[in-house]
């Protein structure tokens, strides 16, 4: 048992579970979803440039040699993950947006093994259906006849599109072997990130969307630099790199533990029937999908 990885894999998700929470705050003081999320990583660059920039410029080479995979990464976990999540929370419960993130394992289990040219067992392709039939209960709220009239919450919609962008990056991570140290890769994915972050702060800032500073604001943008930022993602990318990307998904399932936990007590959101039953299919799918006793394979 690697302990240390279950550690860092323990406050992960707790750290990212409270940045639902304060995500959803965020949307209660109009703050603009594409400017928090450039601040936060602007900041976090701020902050590992002293410690991490002589390391960047030295590992020239490492990078140019990934830069595509790098690009891909950074872009995906850093520009479009977090910066969908916060426009999601403007439309939707922070309970329905855990839920569904909660799938990824199972997301992650199934595209690994087709980026890996693997034959997939009849046990993921069932658990992947199984979970997302979870996230369709959610979504619908068991009324399913809202996927004939297509009347749906598109910030339930939007934090599908994060769903997938986050099992990129981690079967990206955990596939490919970069060779940087922790907190040099961090900065990396960050300095691209940013550059496709700019222009959509730039998009918001010209439509008005403006940054008000007070200090919710400020406690708001320290969370999610500190915690839900560096912290958060150094002890994911370190924990990826101990136990690899299939077993740290499933400590994703934390997360619906801590939010909700915070989002009943801090937000007084209200756990539904169609979240307790998208929750069950979605914890079958996840079970059925990491049982290795079920072999049979396509």
């Amino acid at each position: 048992m690697n302990i240390k990885a279950y550690l860092f894999l323990t406050l992960c998700t707790l750290f990212w579970s409270g940045n639902f929470i304060v995500g959803k705050i965020a949307t209660l003081y109009d703050i603009p979803p594409l400017t928090l999320n450039f601040y936060r990583w602007f900041i976090a660059f701020l902050i590992l440039a002293p410690f991490t920039i002589k390391g960047v410029l030295t590992n020239l080479k490492e990078i140019k040699d990934n830069i595509l995979l790098l690009i891909i990464m950074g872009f995906t976990s850093i520009s479009v993950f977090n910066s969908v999540v916060y426009y999601s929370l403007n439309f939707t419960q922070v309970l329905n947006g855990v839920l569904m993130i909660s799938t990824i394992p199972v997301f992650i289990i199934f595209f690994s093994s087709l980026f890996k040219t693997e034959k997939i067992k009849l046990n993921q392709i069932i658990g992947v259906i199984i979970s997302f039939l979870g996230v369709i209960s959610i979504i619908t709220k068991l009324n399913f006849s809202l996927l004939l009239s297509l009347d749906l919450n598109k910030g339930d919609l939007w934090m599908f599109v994060a769903m997938i962008s986050w099992t990129t990056y981690s079967i990206l991570l955990g596939e490919k072997k970069i060779k940087l140290e922790p907190f040099i890769f961090l900065q990396t994915i960050i300095i691209i990130g940013l550059l496709f972050l700019f222009p959509m702060y730039i998009f918001e800032f010209i439509y008005g969307k403006k940054i008000t500073i007070n200090i919710p604001v400020i406690l708001t943008i320290g969370y999610v630099v500190l915690f839900a930022g560096i912290g958060a993602y150094t002890f994911w990318n370190a924990a990826i790199k101990l136990i690899g990307p299939s077993r740290c998904g499933v400590f994703l399932h934390l997360m619906p533990i801590f939010s909700s936990l915070m989002a009943v007590f801090i937000l007084n959101e209200k756990f539904s029937f169609h979240h307790i039953a998208g929750t069950l299919l979605i914890v079958i799918g996840i079970l059925l999908s990491s049982n290795k006793k079920i072999s049979k394979q396509f």
